[in-house]
């Protein structure tokens, strides 16, 4: 009878212990994150669109690649609502500048990289 009852509540304890363990989130991310946040982004941008202009893709060609690949990849993060659009641009002309010598990128063709809040 003893043992019946500490299989019970072993069982109960354990069901307790796998039903409560919910995983954890920050609410609020510090600027720092949000800062290597959009750096990232557009090293992943500026990469994609460098890579693809050497294999003989047009520039055009080139942005859409881009833009749609980096979408992807980041389309449904938490820090997405954080993001502020213009230093993203200006780091991406500035990755662009420094890594693939593309110096006369237009900043009006970067507006289709949004992504879900």
């Amino acid at each position: 009878m003893d043992y019946m009852f500490r299989s019970i509540l072993n069982i109960i304890l354990l069901l307790l212990l796998l039903i409560s363990d919910t995983p954890v989130y920050p609410i609020e991310f510090s600027q720092k994150d949000i800062e290597n946040y959009t750096l990232k982004i557009s090293r992943k941008f500026s990469n994609t669109y460098c890579n693809s202009t050497k294999f003989g893709i047009s520039n055009d060609g080139a942005l859409k690649f881009a833009i749609g690949e980096t979408n992807k990849e980041f389309l449904n993060n938490k820090l997405n609502k954080f993001i502020d659009y213009e230093f993203l641009k200006k780091n991406i002309l500035i990755s662009l500048d420094n890594n693939c010598n593309v110096f006369e990128f237009p900043l009006y063709e970067l507006e289709n990289l949004t992504f879900k809040n």
